[in-house]
């Protein structure tokens, strides 16, 4: 990059410096307390016939007096439109973002031969496969070549020692029509990048920024782009580290920016810092909003159930298959689901039960991007069972289930939801006759509904455990209020009427809270334990 160039980048940043600044005093403080959607990406399970209807987040009822509430609500509405203001700002443009168009890619990937950094659970043409599957997921990318190129240390500056590293480039450099690498690894440094773009004449991309654009694409609600912008400060940091140093070799990058007492570096560190609180602020706010429909659930005593499993695995599948759903549409492609949404279905017993599909996890997902999208896997630690989906198909099918159970591993979850989960092994009528090597897994097809029956039977024992409800036979007088109470309050089995005394016995599933206020509202009621 030409020093010409370099002092445009300088003006258009002081530009963007000053407007910034401007803008602060205009506006003062940080984002304002603002609901966002309750729904933030969870939608609401149907109701379950002959169950009252779920409350919702926000309160229904109205306000008397009108005069004191117009004076309210009217500052209510300005602070809802400074901070939806706010919030685009935060949402708008990334400078990370990859220019849209096609993309030619030549896949690098840097075999480790040997020592601590080589997996013993995978092999190059695989970690190459699921490298030319990120690709693929992307419109418009295409892949041109694919390059293995063995190397002692994938921590080296230039990824691989200098007689390959020029190998690599004559590659590279035969291929006319290529716009971009990718490089197979989990993250490269800001000057790293731009010593290979400067040596290959092409863009360079590591995992990291694939699986960033890819959720970039993929991303539907303001909680889930919030939490790719908030991804996206660590290479913004990285990015200006970089941009500084040349700027401090050209004109020296400690003068002072219009007498403010601060540096360039100094005032675009703090911007990052300032948007950083920002965005942790409105996810924060999304997270009481989850956590306020969390307690209403659990009021109303709908288990919870957590799907989860490597990228790809058929988890919405699974889901669209046990709840009848027919508004999901599962697609075949990496991290199609990045918003946690929620499912109503039903168990043999009639139980009604909420299905949570999650984001999929990945080899070498690098940890700030995990830690970003930690307030959707939050959803995870309140459920009262993980039901974790495996593709079986896959060859690396052995590696996934080991890097999903590192990452439940660092949730912090309860000790007895990981020793209670459900372990499903998926896409069996894809191997034929297959019975599975391990013990305590069922083997299904979700998408011919192969194993479903078996499943949702023994999800119903772990739920009736975890949950601590109870199956029992209750005596009703039918010119009561009891059945119609049983009916809103559980989930009623069986009603055998006895009409010669107006009587019926009726078999429910009951959480515990509703059995105490069953027996104080009637405590008359005889009751029959199994």
């Amino acid at each position: 990059m030409g020093p010409g160039r370099i002092s445009q980048s300088f003006l258009a940043r002081c530009r963007l410096v000053v407007a910034a600044l401007g803008a602060a005093r205009r506006h003062g403080g940080l984002l304002s307390a603002r609901p966002l959607s309750a729904a933030a990406g969870l939608r609401a399970p149907q109701r379950p016939p002959g169950r009252s209807e779920p409350p919702r987040a926000g309160g229904g009822g109205r306000w008397n007096g009108a005069a004191s509430a117009g004076g309210d609500e009217e500052e209510e509405e300005e602070e809802e439109d400074e901070d939806e203001a706010e919030l685009e700002e935060l949402l708008g443009p990334s400078p990370l973002a990859v220019e849209p168009g096609v993309q030619r890619v030549v896949v690098v990937h840097p075999a480790v031969k040997w020592g601590p950094k080589k997996s013993p659970l995978t092999t190059a043409e695989l970690q190459v496969a699921e490298a030319v599957a990120l690709v693929d997921t992307l419109q418009n990318w295409t892949v041109l070549d694919k390059i293995v190129i063995p190397t002692k240390n994938p921590d080296k500056k230039l990824i691989f020692g200098k007689g390959n590293f020029q190998v690599l480039t004559e590659k590279i450099k035969k291929l006319p029509q290529v716009t971009a690498v990718f490089l197979n690894v989990e993250r490269i440094s800001s000057l790293t990048k731009k010593e290979l773009e400067d040596a290959w004449g092409v863009k360079v991309f590591d995992r990291y920024t694939v699986v960033l654009h890819i959720f970039r694409c993929n991303a539907r609600t303001k909680e889930a782009k919030l939490q790719i912008a908030l991804a996206e400060i660590p290479l913004l940091r990285s990015n200006l580290k970089n941009e500084v140093s040349q700027l401090d070799q050209q004109r020296g990058g400690s003068r002072y920016i219009m007498g403010s007492g601060e540096t360039f570096m100094e005032i675009q560190y703090r911007i990052l810092k300032e948007k950083e609180l920002k965005i942790r602020n409105a996810l924060e706010k999304l997270r009481r909003k989850r956590s306020l429909l969390r307690t209403q659930r659990k009021k109303r005593e709908f288990p919870i159930i957590s799907v989860m499993g490597y990228t790809n695995c058929g988890k919405t599948t699974l889901i669209k298959a046990l709840t009848g759903e027919a508004g999901i549409q599962p697609r075949d492609q990496l991290f199609a689901t990045l918003d946690i949404t929620a499912h109503a279905g039903y168990l043999p017993s009639h139980m009604a039960v909420i299905y949570v599909d999650t984001i999929g996890f990945l080899t070498d997902l690098p940890h700030n991007l995990v830690e970003s999208f930690s307030a959707t896997l939050e959803e995870v630690v309140y459920s009262d069972l993980i039901v974790h989906v495996r593709d079986i198909t896959h060859p690396e099918t052995i590696l996934q289930k080991a890097t999903v159970l590192s990452v439940l591993k660092n949730l912090n979850l309860p000790s007895h939801l990981l020793d209670s989960m459900v372990e499903v092994h998926n896409k069996v009528d894809l191997i034929e006759r297959y019975k599975p090597a391990e013990e305590n897994v069922l083997a299904i097809s979700a998408l011919h509904g192969q194993g479903l029956e078996e499943l949702k039977e023994e999800i119903e024992k772990k739920i009736l455990t975890a949950t601590g409800k109870k199956i029992l036979t209750v005596n009703v007088d039918l010119e009561g209020p009891q059945l119609s109470w049983l009916y809103k309050e559980a989930t009623v089995q069986e009603v055998e009427v006895m009409p010669e005394d107006g009587t019926a016995r009726v078999k429910v599933i009951i959480g515990n809270s509703a059995f105490g206020k069953y027996k104080n509202l009637f405590p008359n009621s005889k009751i029959y334990m199994p």
